[in-house]
């Protein structure tokens, strides 16, 4: 049962010979498990990857990256977009409602 899991999950991202690119980058893990969640819904499968393996080459860059195949990554970035859209007006709504 947990060897089914395990393929899987390997399944459920690219290969990683295929060229990939970055869609989303954050410091907080949890932000990033969200937006690869959506992506995954969405049928776009990704990767989650700590940003800290480019730390020699970008001092500084930490946090999580989430990469998509080349094809995928426009459609990724308008989907990630939407999201972030709809939360911020959630939010703004949220305030308005509470002032009242």
């Amino acid at each position: 049962m947990a060897e089914q899991a395990n393929v899987a999950a390997r399944e459920a991202r690219p290969d990683p010979d295929e060229k990939l690119v970055k869609v989303f980058d954050s410091e907080q893990e949890s932000e990033a498990m969200v937006v690869k969640g959506l992506l995954e819904a969405s049928g776009i499968e990704s990767d989650l990857k700590s940003g800290s393996f480019v730390q020699e080459s970008f001092p500084g860059l930490g946090g999580m990256i989430i990469l998509v195949r080349e094809e995928d990554a426009e459609r990724a970035k308008s989907l990630i977009a939407e999201s972030l859209q709809a939360a911020a007006g959630v939010e703004v709504e949220d305030e308005d409602e509470t002032v009242s």
